[in-house]
């Protein structure tokens, strides 16, 4: 057991019953325990990342790095969001419920590991396989400048604002992000930078 993931999970408010049974899981099959993005992450030895444990207000899970990849017997993986591409969860919001899955977990455990293994990739979607609004396809037909920067924003960048402006329901909403952040754009920054 990790020490820095011990500590983490320590602090926990919720899940903890839970958490401390999907460790143990993880921790059985062989994995190595690190602390990543402020959750418990289990890797093979050279640091390939397999699955971690997270918690939110009504569930716990694991989520499989290469889940879309892996079998699914049970029908138990889950695809977070719409665009959450590789990464697929098994949700549990009880300890009876992981108890009685235990036999399962320990194969999709075994699944994503012999997936890691072998070298799969998962072959993502691209920025220019992204929607683009329309309010935005105006913005960078209308302006060179705006245009230019965004195509030589990396590709992680540029899917950052795709997403963030498809999200806005309401196209005056649309509009306000693009304008925010078109300034951005031109300086060649990130959504989050």
């Amino acid at each position: 057991m990790n020490p820095l993931v011990s500590k983490v999970l320590a602090k926990a408010k919720h899940w903890r019953e839970e958490t401390a049974a999907l460790r143990a899981l993880c921790l059985g099959a062989g994995l190595t325990e690190e602390l990543k993005w402020g959750q418990a992450c289990y890797t093979l030895g050279d640091d390939q990342n397999v699955v971690l444990i997270h918690g939110f207000k009504d569930y716990v899970a694991l989520l499989f790095m290469k889940g879309v990849l892996m079998q699914d017997p049970k029908g138990m993986l889950v695809q977070q969001t719409k665009n959450v591409q590789a990464a697929r969860q098994i949700r549990f919001t009880s300890l009876a419920e992981i108890t009685k899955l235990t036999p399962a977990l320990k194969a999709y455990l075994k699944d994503a590991i012999a997936l890691e293994k072998s070298g799969a990739k998962v072959v993502m979607k691209t920025a220019a396989q992204f929607d683009v609004v329309e309010e935005f396809q105006r913005s960078i037909d209308d302006d060179p400048k705006l245009a230019e920067a965004f195509f030589a924003l990396t590709p992680g960048r540029q899917k950052g604002y795709l997403l963030h402006f498809a999200g806005a329901k309401q196209s005056a909403t649309r509009l306000a992000r693009i304008e925010k952040h078109s300034p951005r754009i031109i300086k060649g920054l990130g959504l989050d930078d």
